[in-house]
């Protein structure tokens, strides 16, 4: 297959089928993210212990079935897997709308719909970055995840305020039904792909879950490049998870800002990370994957530490908060880069295994962060804590920095 000249990827028909589901996906997503906590403490009047606990059961998927899921990639087709996780989740919201029609919305089938939704939202994002090498070309591949990664960036813009809109005007229950016609959008344009996915290789090895689950995990760990990646990344999760779950308390209690303030800041968030998935090829191409992994990480987390370092009146501290969101540029080139490295480095027949390995580690770790987090603001303070997550966060770039990836070109 050759490389389309002139506009790329937008020339060719079956990535901008992907593509166009994952945008109509993640828009999707970003409605229910505002909707369903909603729900949850409106509709339901749900405490902070059973907010807190609704989010638990949405993150826990990946601990217990991220590795499983890696080895199922590798043993089908990636774009059947994709669409059924789509169906699936496509039903499993659905129900919340049709309770809520019925008169039978509870928490507990919130807590189901979260939980098996987030099992296959697990095995969805493993098999989506194993499908994209089948797709395009490998040197396309940074292309791809850049244009991908903007689709996230749009959702992260539009999401959030589209679904504030749909719940003031429809109700959050009926907000959560576009999220559900996002999946079936998705699993619409991905089974219009065309393009011919080869079959997994065939072993004369018997099946061993246990045998292939350690396959993957030696891969990623074996490897000095993708060990350092993978550990940098885990590194920034535990301790971004932490920065996550104080900020918006931070801003909203101890900077007193307003709500719609700190929406205007995520939203500004977005435009940030757009940017950053539109610069990632020139970039790279510039400085080299090693010193963009590098670079990115560090720019990315160390003008964050203006934040814990804010105080004063808000028109004072709102442009110091405004210039930290637009560092979310470079942490979207640090992210595209990380896995548009791990896709073209591992044969594709452990891909998922690998994929799955860096999800299980690097999502696994991050409510850790979120839970220490909350202990310690309770003792020290929200201010102490974020400078704490934040220092972490910078460190995280120093297992690349003395690692043989400082020296990768391409």
């Amino acid at each position: 297959m050759s490389r389309p000249h002139g506009d790329g990827l937008w020339r060719q028909p079956n990535f901008v089928k992907l593509w166009l589901g994952r945008t109509v996906s993640e828009i999707g997503s970003g409605i229910s993210g505002t909707a369903l906590p909603i729900v949850a403490l409106l509709t339901l009047g749900a405490t902070p212990g059973q907010m807190g606990l609704l989010q638990a059961v949405g993150d826990v998927p990946v601990l217990l079935f991220g590795l499983l899921a890696g080895v199922w990639v590798d043993r089908l087709r990636r774009r059947p897997l994709l669409i059924a996780a789509d169906l699936g989740r496509a039903l499993l919201i659905g129900l919340i709308p049709l309770a809520a029609w019925l008169g039978a919305l509870n928490l507990t089938l919130l807590y189901g719909v979260a939980a098996l939704a987030g099992v296959l939202t697990v095995l969805f994002n493993v098999a989506d970055q194993s499908y994209l090498p089948a797709l395009v070309e490998h040197e396309a591949i940074l292309e791809g995840n850049s244009k991908l990664a903007a689709s996230s960036a749009v959702a992260e813009i539009a999401g959030p305020s589209l679904g504030g809109v749909l719940v003031q005007t429809l109700t959050a229950p009926i907000a959560v039904l576009f999220d559900a016609l996002s999946f079936l959008i998705s699993a619409a344009s991905l089974a219009l792909i065309r393009r011919v996915e080869p079959p997994p290789p065939s072993s004369s090895a018997p099946p061993d879950v246990r045998r292939e689950i350690g396959e993957g995990l030696r891969l990623v760990w074996g490897d000095p490049v993708l060990r350092a990646v993978t550990l940098s990344a885990a590194t920034f999760s535990l301790f971004g998870g932490a920065f996550a779950t104080l900020y918006s308390l931070y801003l909203l209690r101890d900077l007193g800002l307003s709500p719609a303030v700190l929406g205007a800041l995520i939203g500004a968030g977005g435009i940030s990370a757009l940017l950053g998935a539109g610069l990632v090829e020139r970039v790279t191409r510039r400085w080299g994957v090693g010193r963009t992994l590098i670079g990115s990480l560090l720019c990315g987390t160390t003008v964050q530490l203006l934040v814990p370092l804010a105080s004063g009146p808000p028109v004072v501290t709102v442009p110091i908060l405004l210039l930290t969101q637009l560092t979310d540029a470079a942490l979207t080139i640090f992210f595209i880069n990380e896995t548009s490295l791990r896709q073209r480095r591992v044969p594709d027949h452990l891909l998922g295994r690998a994929n799955a390995s860096v999800q299980f580690a690097v999502g696994g770790i991050a409510p850790i962060g979120a839970l220490v987090a909350g202990m310690l603001a309770d003792g020290w303070g929200a201010r102490p804590t974020l400078l704490l997550g934040n220092l972490g966060m910078i460190g995280a770039a120093a297992w690349m920095a003395f690692s043989p990836v400082r020296k990768l070109t391409e």
